[in-house]
Formats: structure tokens, sequence, C-alpha cells
């Protein structure tokens, strides 16, 4: 009996310690996981910052974006002239056409996510001489567009002389882009403007939309057939209005070069920035966009063209 009763009361005692050592082991299981989480995400939600200099050579209020030609980027970007997203909008006011400025790049873990901080004057002397660096290529508002030729959703060859006395809003994506912020964003909000401007014959026979793929090896006349179809509901008398289009290598680095445009990357995956731009009737670059805009913005930017054709 004696012997029963230790016995009886030893085996509480070593399960309650089998318990307590097991709730040990599993706490420190969760305390490691929940720190790689941390860690993972922290690596995610990292930022790079790149000091930049520059000139700006236009403002955008309304889109909180500026156009800026700078310097090499060590690390981000060659020298060029491209619209930037600020993050304080409420600076770009004090910002005119033709000043230097110094600011922070700052790049999300994503690079197709930029935008500027800590954007400062640096010299106000130029305002109104506003000049691009030897070798850029962009065009300014005014300036008349390439006449590149493409090749559209049909296979057919297009040039963008051919909707001259029309507003035309371009864009540029490629069909396989997994960012939703980015290409699906941009053809579906060009898929509703598309929409809007049916409503009004009269916008919809001054107006013309085009969406260019960088990424012509994949994105063939057939490939993007059906993915301009997914866009307009499957109605294809919807590209007498919206192009879906590629280019050749050297047509297309000239209509980038013209447009501010930056891509590159693999095959799979293609890094590049967000551009719109206005094409006026008359065939000048009427406005610019980047990754900051409305839908709304872009139709009034469009009727705003029609009325000074």
């Amino acid at each position: 009996m004696c012997r029963f009763a230790i016995a009886s009361s030893i085996e509480p005692k070593l399960s309650d310690q089998r318990r307590r050592r097991s709730h040990i082991v599993k706490s420190r299981y969760l305390v490691t996981w929940a720190l790689l989480l941390l860690t993972f995400f922290a690596a995610c939600n990292r930022t790079h910052r790149y000091p930049m200099q520059g000139e700006v050579v236009a403002t955008n209020e309304a889109a909180g974006e500026i156009t800026v030609n700078h310097g090499d980027i060590p690390g981000f970007m060659e020298a060029m002239a491209m619209p930037y997203r600020v993050k304080d909008r409420a600076s770009i006011q004090q910002i005119r056409p033709g000043d230097k400025i110094a600011a922070e790049v700052v790049v999300g873990s994503d690079r197709s996510d930029y935008w500027l901080e800590n954007v400062r004057i640096t010299d106000e002397s130029g305002r109104g001489q506003i000049k691009l660096p030897p070798g850029s290529k962009m065009l300014m508002p005014g300036m008349t567009a390439p006449d590149a030729t493409l090749i559209n959703q049909d296979g057919q060859k297009i040039r963008l002389a051919d909707f001259a006395g029309k507003a035309t809003l371009v864009t540029f994506i490629y069909t396989r882009c997994p960012m939703p912020d980015f290409c699906p964003r941009l053809s579906g909000e060009f898929a509703r403007i598309q929409d809007e401007l049916k409503k009004s014959p009269e916008d919809y026979e001054k107006t013309h939309l085009l969406t260019i793929s960088f990424d012509p090896k994949y994105d063939t006349p057939a490939v993007l057939r059906r993915y301009g179809l997914g866009y307009l509901d499957g109605d294809a008398s919807g590209f007498s209005h919206w192009d879906f289009a590629s280019a050749k290598a050297d047509d297309m680095r000239r209509l980038a070069d013209a447009f501010g445009l930056e891509y590159g990357g693999d095959e799979n995956q293609i890094t590049h920035s967000m551009v719109i731009v206005l094409i006026a009737p008359d065939g000048t670059v009427a406005n610019y966009w980047g990754t900051n805009w409305t839908r709304t913005e872009l139709m009034e930017s469009m009727r705003a063209a029609i009325k000074q054709k």
C-alpha cells in the first residue's frame, strides 16, 4: 500500500513537469516564429533612400508630381528626366519649373514604387529658363510626339499619326504584370474611361485610347487581343476606339525615351515606371502623369484638349 501511495504521488508531479516542459517548448517555438515573421515583414516593408539633385522641368500639383531632370542616382537610376510623386504635396506649391532642387528618392520593396521626400529648392535663379540635359530625349509639353510604327491586336500596322485630330491617351503595360497598382490598374481605369466616353458620341469620336506593350516577345497580337477583350467585356467593336499594340525594339526605345518611360528586367518580370501621356489633336504632347492620377482628371484633360483643337 505504501509503495502504491508513493508511486501515485510521484506520477502527477512528473506529469506536471512534462506539461510545463511542453508548454515552454511550444512557447519558444511560437516566439521563434513570431520573430521570423517580424523579420520577414520588416524586410518586405524596407525602403531604400537615394540622394538626388536636379532641375524641375514641370509641376503637376493636382497629380502631386514634379518632373525632374537629374543626374545619375547610383544604385537606382541613370541620369534622365522623368516625373516623380512627391510625398509632401504642399511643397509642390513652392516649386516652379526651372528651380534646382535636392531631395531623397525613396524606393519601396517593389522598385516600381518610388517617390520623393525632403524636397528643397537650392537655386531659384533659373526659373522660366528650362534646359534639358545633354542627351535627354524626353519631350516636354508642346513638343511633337514621335510617329512610331506599332502592330495592334489585329496584326495591323498603325502609327501615332493615324490619330491626328483626336485627343489620344497613351499608356504602357505588359500583360503578365503581377502588380495590381500598375498595369491592371491602368487597363482597368482605361476601360472605365472607354465606357464613360462612349456615353457621349461626340467625345468618343474625337478621342482615342492606346495601350502599348513593352513585352512584344510574349505580347503578340493574339495575346493583346485576348487581353483587350477582357477589358472590353468581350466586345471587339471597342477596338475601333482603343488599340492594344506593341512595337519593335528600336521604336519602343524611341517612344520610351520620348515619354520618360523606364523598363527593364528578365523575360518573366519587368520592372517599369508608370507613364500616361496625352497627345493633343495637333500631335503635340499635352500632359504627363506618373503614379498619381485619377480617372476624372484624365478625362477632363482629354476633353480640354478637344476644345483647344
